[in-house]
């Protein structure tokens, strides 16, 4: 276990915390970063208690994969359920984009209220 050190701000002592390097190699992504800047701004208990114990990283790359799955999951679901398939596509491109954008959207709405901002 590393030694402490702290950096006085004011009249307060404030750990400097460095990022342990099993966690510096763990890459986020779109969702995991998300994620990690709304734990940081509005779950701030939870984000030091992640920081300070070395597994940040790792839990936003969970929710990163968790959250990958599930909008791709979602994604297919709607895409059958509102019949956007290939052939639409060759059809109707325009209509295909504009369907498969409003499928996407509202796939993010979903996994960021569901999963992201939780």
């Amino acid at each position: 276990m590393s030694k402490i050190t702290y950096r006085k701000v004011g009249d307060y002592l404030i750990p400097n915390l460095i990022i342990p390097p099993e966690e510096a190699n763990v890459k986020l992504g779109k969702w995991g970063m998300l994620h990690k800047t709304y734990l940081e701004k509005h779950k701030k208990v939870l984000f030091s208690t992640l920081l300070m114990q070395g597994k940040l990283y790792q839990h936003c790359a969970e929710i990163e994969n968790q959250a990958r799955d599930i909008f791709d999951a979602l994604v297919e679901q709607m895409k059958v359920a509102e019949g956007v398939t290939e052939e639409l596509k060759e059809q109707d491109q325009l209509e295909w984009v504009k369907r498969m954008g409003n499928i996407q959207q509202r796939a993010r709405e979903i996994v960021c209220a569901e999963l992201i901002y939780v």
